[in-house]
């Protein structure tokens, strides 16, 4: 691959870094309504809903400056936009499945983060079968009547919208019957309980509908077309955003790296252990193979066979690109960012077993909180079932006391 910029990939780069360095805020990011603040101004200014058609509020850029973006903000630590399960993949859906009323009507607000987006499609017994969903949605002529539960829900708490997959006809098979359907999220049928995780954190929630309703113009696609819109959805999940992954692992690196730098034992920064030393240099060799295999897939790219650090990584999408050249590829992409993931956690966790006290200030363990990946491998408890109670400690809300920041 040949990974050399252009001059204009070097001009745009320039021009990213002095706004960043320029208007990234100097303080912490905190409530709900700084982070939309943040987004719009991030939107504002190109940098948001890069790859988008302009038709739609978007940019029309191209995949490498919104690498470059991702790359540059990373550097200098800068907050991330919200909403980005709508704009990474839900819009996308949209703008490939939707009418134009769906389009007009959602999208733009989508981008400048006026709307916030969630994904309800996994449900307590339907996770990696997700064809097994229960809920449904019946047809009340003008409507659907929308009664089920939803799980490991991102951004439930602070969503406008949800995207909805539901079973709406109960006799066909079970592919068959699903229909993808947009769900107002603040009203009094829907009711969302965050799930408590081992870290203390609130990444998820349950979404419990209760004759909560569905408007017909709402309908993705056909009846009973769900499972292949979901496809899409899914795709864009698994791989489309692989590099805007591996950029938010990059975020999560640094950090770990500077806490190194000032937790200290024996009198020395944590950063002259030598055992440290060495699984920070693993973390970062697997960051930046992960970043040539999410850039292989740029359009554009030039790939060099004889490139020794990207040959396994090449073979293995070829392989798998040659049995479905559709969904097997980003779903390996996919994979290989999970277990980066999980190699970064242990790193992390390596690092605060050594000084646990102190590492609890730096919230080291807690540091690649991403709701995205804690969703493959999160131990948060039980499911409530409708007739009990939300954890301890935790309240549920409808839309008639939706919170007014994020936690």
């Amino acid at each position: 691959m040949d990974l050399n910029p252009t001059a204009e990939d070097r001009a745009f780069r320039t021009e990213v870094r002095r706004w960043l360095e320029t208007n990234v805020p100097t303080g912490d990011v905190k409530t709900l309504d700084e982070r939309k603040a943040w987004h719009r101004k991030l939107y504002e200014a190109g940098y948001v809903g890069m790859l988008w058609p302009k038709e739609y509020g978007g940019w029309g850029r191209t995949p490498m400056q919104q690498a470059i973006v991702q790359d540059e903000m990373a550097r200098l630590g800068a907050p991330p936009p919200i909403n980005g399960l709508g704009i990474g993949f839900i819009g996308p859906t949209i703008i490939v499945h939707g009418t134009d009323w769906q389009k007009q009507r959602y999208l733009k607000k989508m981008l400048t983060a006026e709307e916030i987006w969630c994904q309800l499609y996994s449900e307590p017994n339907a996770g990696s079968d997700l064809a097994s969903l229960k809920t449904r949605a019946e047809d009340q002529g003008d409507h659907f009547l929308v009664n089920g539960q939803k799980i490991w829900t991102s951004s439930g708490p602070i969503a406008d919208w949800g995207i909805l997959l539901a079973r709406t006809d109960g006799k066909a098979a079970k592919h068959k019957g699903i229909s993808c359907v947009l769900l107002h999220m603040r009203q009094p049928g829907v009711e969302v309980r965050p799930l408590r995780q081992i870290t203390g954190s609130s990444l998820f929630s349950e979404v419990f509908m209760t004759n909560a309703r569905a408007e017909k113009r709402d309908l993705i696609g056909n009846l009973n077309q769900g499972w292949e819109i979901a496809q899409t959805t899914l795709g864009w999940e698994r791989g489309a955003n692989s590099l805007g992954r591996v950029t938010r692992y990059a975020v999560a690196f640094n950090q770990l790296v500077r806490a190194t730098k000032e937790l200290r034992r024996g009198g020395k920064p944590l950063l002259e252990d030598a055992a440290v030393r060495a699984r920070l240099g693993k973390a970062y060799a697997e960051l930046e193979v992960q970043r040539y295999a999410a850039e292989q897939r740029l359009p554009g790219r030039r790939v060099v066979h004889h490139q020794a650090l990207l040959h396994g990584v090449r073979e293995t999408l070829l392989r798998a690109r040659a049995r479905d050249p559709r969904a097997v590829r980003p779903a390996r992409l996919r994979a290989r960012g999970v277990r980066g993931h999980r190699h970064l956690l242990r790193r992390a966790r390596h690092v605060g077993d050594r000084v646990p006290l102190v590492a609890r200030r730096h919230d080291l363990l807690g540091l690649l909180g991403d709701p995205e990946e804690h969703h493959r491998g999160a131990r948060a408890r039980p499911a409530q079932g409708s007739a009990r109670g939300p954890p301890e400690g935790l309240t549920p809300w409808t839309s008639r006391s939706a919170p007014t920041s994020s936690s």
